[in-house]
């Protein structure tokens, strides 16, 4: 497999949205991106802000920009906030280094994409985006880098 396909990114927003349904999460939009950064499907709830269409995406394109999930990179952060300051700048803003953003890795392990939520706590979005990747049986990467 090259990528993630259209059927599974519309299979992973669809129940990334309905876990977010079923936890009782704000309305959620969910971004699919393929390994090279485009988008596949963008979804947003009716009730989502107006920005959460950049961030689900910035969530999804830092984790694939970095290759590693956003949860990881949130934790590096904490302890090397220059070199945040300067991905930032290098990215033009792009990078959302926030739970939320989740690798989509292969049977094999190999990353095909990335999944970035945003519309509850970055925790809860992480949790939806799992839920949603779990449906399609892909693996979802939040922590480590590795399958």
């Amino acid at each position: 497999m090259n990528g993630v396909t259209l059927s599974q990114a519309d299979a992973i927003v669809d129940a990334t949205l309905e876990a977010g349904r079923a936890k009782g999460a704000q309305p959620l939009t969910v971004a699919v991106l393929d390994a090279g950064g485009h988008v596949v499907v963008l979804k947003r709830e009716d009730g989502s802000g107006i920005l959460r269409c950049e961030i689900a995406t910035g969530k999804a394109w830092g984790a694939l920009g970095m290759g590693l999930p956003t949860r990881t990179l949130f934790e590096r952060s904490k302890t090397a906030p220059a070199f945040f300051n300067a991905i930032a700048a290098a990215s033009d803003g792009r990078l959302i280094p926030v739970p939320g953003g989740v690798l989509l890795r292969d049977g094999e392990g190999r990353i095909i994409g990335a999944v970035g939520v945003s519309g509850d706590t970055s925790d809860m979005d992480e949790v939806c985006a799992c839920a949603g990747i779990a449906a399609t049986g892909l693996t979802a990467d939040t922590t480590t880098g590795a399958a």
